[in-house]
């Protein structure tokens, strides 16, 4: 892969950018400019979510831009106070408003097991499966997925699913891969996308990182996200300030060596650990 715009290519056909530029955590007008740099930077591929409660300033973000919708790959997130058909048609609805487009590119579901349905999520996700596969069927989405899933999670989807998640987006950075997860992805065909790439910063405060980016001249970033895109995965990148958006896409001009790549899959826990989503107290 060369450039951001470069693609993998989802179980449906559908060709997805290999870079995300991430948006969580950039409230408002911090949104906005945050998105329109990232798209004049480079970045053909934004990710938000309804939870993020920014959908409207990453709409105004892209129209700020000047982009065409067509050369745009959106994804936005369902939360998880809704898990019925009619609720989730509706959330689907209020993102297309709030992102002012017509149709999401992918729609995820943002978390399995919400402590809210905790007995019952089995059943939940299977109501909430059938309003994304409608969705799609009805061009309002161009694929479907799902966010923070583990195997037993995928399945009890696959029991009463007609199409298959394309994408699961889990945290995953140098230290912290589940083998498990991602054994599970590649024998489904489901892509596996990588939030938190950085390990929410713990990747900066990594020894083997730090001697990494100074034997290959590059930062700390930069060596994170080239791992994972050298691991096949899809990184979703979040950064404010000009500098670190432009810093995040100059990662197609290098390689790291095999032995530096796998040093970095067994540095456990330097940069966190990923939490059980059946335990998140949300």
């Amino acid at each position: 892969m060369n450039c951001a715009s470069e693609t993998y290519t989802l179980i449906n056909g559908t060709a997805i950018p290999c870079v995300g530029f991430g948006t969580w955590k950039i409230d408002g007008n911090s949104a906005e400019t945050a998105v329109a740099e990232a798209i004049r930077a480079g970045y053909v591929h934004i990710d938000t979510a309804a939870a993020y409660e920014n959908e409207e300033a990453v709409g105004a973000g892209i129209k700020r831009s000047g982009i065409k919708r067509s050369d745009l790959f959106l994804t936005t997130k369902l939360w998880n106070n809704v898990r019925t058909y009619d609720e989730t048609i509706a959330a689907c609805e209020d993102s297309l408003r709030k992102l002012d487009t017509d149709y999401i590119d992918l729609y995820l579901i943002h978390w399995p097991n919400p402590l809210k349905f905790r007995s019952c999520w089995k059943e939940r996700n299977a109501d909430v499966w059938r309003a994304f596969e409608q969705l799609y069927k009805d061009g309002k989405v161009r694929a479907v997925g799902v966010s923070n899933f583990c195997a037993r999670h995928l399945d009890a989807l696959y029991e009463t699913a007609e199409i298959m998640p394309a994408v699961n987006q889990i945290r995953l950075c140098p230290g912290d891969v589940d083998d498990d997860v991602l054994s599970y992805c590649k024998n489904k065909g489901i892509l596996v996308e990588a939030y938190s790439p950085l390990g929410s910063g713990k990747a900066f405060e990594s020894t083997m990182l730090a001697e990494l980016a100074a034997k290959y001249g590059r930062s700390v970033s930069q060596i994170c996200l080239r791992w994972s895109l050298q691991s096949g995965f899809l990184p979703v990148a979040k950064a404010v300030s000009p500098e670190h958006i432009a810093e995040n896409l100059k990662i197609f001009d290098f390689e790291l060596e095999p032995s530096d790549v796998k040093a970095l899959n067994e540095m456990t826990g330097e940069c966190g650990i990923h939490a059980n989503p059946d335990e998140r107290p949300f």
